[in-house]
């Protein structure tokens, strides 16, 4: 599956910011995962699934529980196809930026 597949879903793109704050528990991301967007348990199990197989997460058992953390390997890599259109808006920032510092 390609990084833009996987990170196109919102759930799945929500996982990983939560997983972005520190290593949690399957059952933390679900519960947080029911209240945004009302999807069950063996739903988000399903997304976890897909993020550690695209290398997006990790998980590690810790006796009963399972620790998922985010892999930041192929963010890089997105970083780095992003990298060539940060051109587009990082001149207009820079243009923002000099507009409000001759404003204020």
């Amino acid at each position: 599956m390609q990084a833009f597949d996987v990170l196109g879903d919102p759930v799945r793109r929500r996982i990983l910011e939560l997983l972005a704050d520190g290593e949690q528990t399957a059952g933390a991301v679900g519960g947080a995962i029911l209240a945004e967007f009302g999807i069950s348990q063996p739903a988000v199990s399903r997304h976890l699934r897909v993020l550690r197989e695209s290398g997006f997460a990790t998980v590690r058992s810790d006796g009963s529980r399972r620790l998922y953390a985010v892999d930041p390997a192929p963010l890089q890599k997105v970083d780095i196809w992003l990298d060539r259109f940060r051109r587009f808006w990082t001149r207009r920032l820079d243009a923002l930026d000099t507009e409000l510092t001759r404003r204020a």
